[in-house]
């Protein structure tokens, strides 16, 4: 039989039978949803140089060359950069002081040209600052001017977690931090890098544990 002698009833299913063989010869298997590959590709590498993303965890302290790990924002979640910072060390109260007040303006200042194409932004308000612990304060507390459980999305993840790779935490890494001190009802906690803080926005509000 000819297609010449073809009805065009008849036309119709073959023209949709030809094509499906098309398609079946080409090995691409029919479907009748479309497929989701998922979302595309993101531009942003969310790094500097050879830079990568820090897990919160075993993160060496500052070598001799003073090479820190900054905790920035980028792409929805917190990740570290290294940076060239003269940090002041030591164990003592007013060194810890000094170097959470050196870290705090690093987190404070817009990241430079070359984090900025990568992606980095930071939380962390301008006018926030770090005072020595109160008389009653265990003497490793630190206290901010903001109660840490109120700053802004991410920032206490970022300040958490930049300090937390220093002298300024404890030997599980984990650091006490406070707010003003004529805050009612609102106690010392302790907080851990983890990745709930790392990548979840709401994660600062119930963060930490009271000391």
């Amino acid at each position: 039989m000819s297609l010449t002698r073809l009805t065009p009833r008849a036309v119709g299913p073959l023209v949709v039978l030809l094509a499906g063989a098309t398609v079946a010869g080409c090995g691409i298997r029919a479907t009748s949803v479309p497929v989701d590959d998922g979302p595309a590709p993101s531009r942003v590498a969310c790094a500097v140089e050879h830079d990568q993303e820090g897990t919160g965890t075993g993160t060496p302290q500052a070598g001799p060359d003073g090479e820190l790990r900054i905790a920035l924002v980028c792409s929805g979640r917190v990740v570290d950069v290294r940076r060239q910072v003269p940090l002041r060390q030591g164990e003592s109260a007013a060194d810890r002081l000094a170097a959470a007040r050196t870290l705090l303006a690093e987190l404070r200042r817009e990241p430079g040209p070359r984090e900025q194409e990568a992606g980095f932004t930071t939380a962390v308000p301008e006018d926030l600052r770090v005072s020595a612990p109160d008389p009653d304060d265990d003497t490793s507390a630190l206290r901010l001017s903001r109660h840490p459980n109120e700053l802004p999305p991410f920032a206490l993840a970022q300040i958490v977690c930049t300090f937390a790779a220093t002298t300024i935490a404890d030997a599980n890494r984990q650091v006490l931090l406070g707010g003003p001190g004529n805050e009612p009802g609102k106690p010392l906690k302790l907080y851990e890098c983890g990745t709930a803080l790392r990548t979840t926005t709401e994660a600062a509000e119930t963060a930490g544990v009271p000391f």
